[in-house]
């Protein structure tokens, strides 16, 4: 990503992608997932809430939203996750401070070809976070995935493909670049309730690789209610020096599938 200041438009690009799925209508029959249906949807919802030596409240959220048809497999992901904390000084007065506040949204449409488990793909994504050493974050890319192995219990798929992003840095500077995007899935069904998952992109650019990762545990409550446990790290190799390469996260959330 040799990043330049030069600014160019990535939003129209980003929304054409956003939309694409959203224009499909083909006819559509159950996927070839370990969970078979037509859509697959899950929402989920995380909070922490203290009080005494310490007060504050973190909200974490996210609906996760598959869609598998004849010919196309579409996915649609919106997260967001927020930190307050308060506080009182020295006169008794309280006071509220945002520590954290993250929003990211995503869709990703891709055409089933001949070949089993081969798929070209157009995915956007945006990112808002307002402490992040990217305040805002953008990008489109375009590929081809492929299924590496696949049983009756485990799946592992790959993605690679060029793209393009657009960003601004924590310092108010706006940068833009092409990139590689390289991605890795695996799911795992340990048992009847219980689901392993690990996800990992990387988006490469000449002066900054920019990765995401979760691996999460899943054990189903009931037939439509699932508590999952996961891990999260957003990883950047270059940011300004008032800020951490890494952010992780650590979450126990209820999910709730339809």
């Amino acid at each position: 990503m040799p990043m330049t200041t030069r600014s160019v438009p990535a939003l129209p690009c980003l929304l054409t992608a956003l939309a694409l799925p959203l224009c499909l209508s083909l006819p559509a029959h159950a996927g070839d997932s370990i969970e078979e249906r037509t859509w697959n949807t899950s929402a989920e919802l995380g909070a922490i809430t203290t009080s005494g030596n310490t007060s504050g409240t973190s909200v974490t959220g996210k609906i996760d939203a598959r869609q598998e048809m004849e010919d196309w497999s579409n996915q649609y992901i919106l997260t967001g996750f927020f930190k307050e904390d308060r506080s009182e000084d020295s006169d008794g007065r309280k006071q509220s401070i945002r520590s954290a506040e993250r929003f990211a949204l995503s869709a990703k449409a891709a055409y089933k070809l001949m070949e089993d488990g081969q798929r070209l793909y157009v995915l956007g994504s945006h990112v808002d976070d307002r402490f992040g050493a990217y305040t805002r974050y953008s990008s489109v890319s375009v590929g081809r995935g492929q299924r590496l192995y696949k049983s009756p219990d485990k799946i592992v798929e790959v993605e690679l493909g060029p793209g393009y992003f657009n960003g601004v840095r924590a310092t108010g500077e706006e940068e833009s670049g092409l990139t590689v995007r390289g991605a890795a899935n695996v799911r795992w069904q340990i048992s009847p309730s219980a689901l392993f998952t690990q996800t990992v992109a990387v988006e490469r650019g000449t002066s900054n690789v920019h990765s995401v990762a979760e691996t999460a545990l899943s054990t189903k409550i009931n037939g439509t209610m699932q508590m999952k446990a996961a891990f999260s790290a957003r990883n950047d190799t270059n940011v300004p020096v008032d800020k951490k390469n890494t952010d992780t996260q650590t979450s126990v959330t209820l999910v709730y599938s339809f």
